[in-house]
């Protein structure tokens, strides 16, 4: 599984619908409210054979009451 990150920004008091429908989805392992440009952050895993991008477009960016997106894919650096 491929991890990354989505930091999600709402059109305005609509951030608690979009994090309602993320779970309702069942598509985000982790939903979190955040300060500053961004609404969400929210944390994925898709199988390796998933495109990322087209993930987003279809299964996030189509959500009602998101403005915009920003996502975030990671690299495993160290072990902890």
């Amino acid at each position: 599984m491929i991890p990354f990150f989505v930091q999600i920004k709402c059109q305005l008091g609509k951030s608690y619908q979009v994090a309602n429908k993320l779970a309702e989805a069942e598509i985000a392992s982790e939903i979190y409210s955040t300060a500053g440009d961004f609404d969400l952050l929210v944390k994925f895993y898709v199988d390796a054979t998933t495109d990322i991008g087209h993930f987003v477009n279809e299964k996030v960016q189509t959500i009602p009451g998101i403005q915009d997106t920003r996502t975030i894919i990671t690299f495993k650096a160290f072990q902890a």
